[in-house]
């Protein structure tokens, strides 16, 4: 069996990026460990209902500084997947998260794309079957 266990994803500052996933997405704190042969920290945050967890990689060169908020060139990058697409799309909005589409039905579910604080874009989505396609 394989699945995958963390996405790595460039920020610029480990405290700021931790605000923004657990205190305005409600993301958990998986783990937040200094690591100091490297002098880094190792910061999993992960969605509430499980899954696939993310790294907050703090960018260490100008090369990875570069790709903070860009990581897809543009397009949707993540996508977070919600039992209740309007309880999470309004608790969002009355959080200040950034939405750049509106909320729309589609075949497969009702989704609103949104910026996290660096700008990368994400899928907020309610799946019509109540699960991934």
């Amino acid at each position: 069996m394989q699945r995958l266990a963390h996405i790595a994803l460039v920020v610029s500052d480990y405290d700021e990026a931790i605000a923004f996933y657990v205190d305005l997405l409600g993301f958990e704190l998986v783990e937040d460990t200094y690591q100091p042969e490297q002098d880094k920290r190792w910061v999993v945050v992960r969605p509430s209902g499980g899954g696939c967890s993310i790294l907050l990689a703090r960018a260490s060169n100008d090369r990875q500084a570069s790709f903070v908020g860009d990581q897809a060139g543009g397009r949707v990058f993540l996508f977070l997947q919600t039992d209740d697409f309007w309880r999470d799309y309004n608790d969002m909005l009355n959080k200040g998260v950034e939405f750049a589409r509106a909320p729309k039905d589609a075949p497969y579910g009702t989704v609103a794309v949104f910026k996290d604080l660096y700008g990368n874009l994400w899928d907020l989505i309610q799946f019509t079957d109540g699960r991934a396609i």
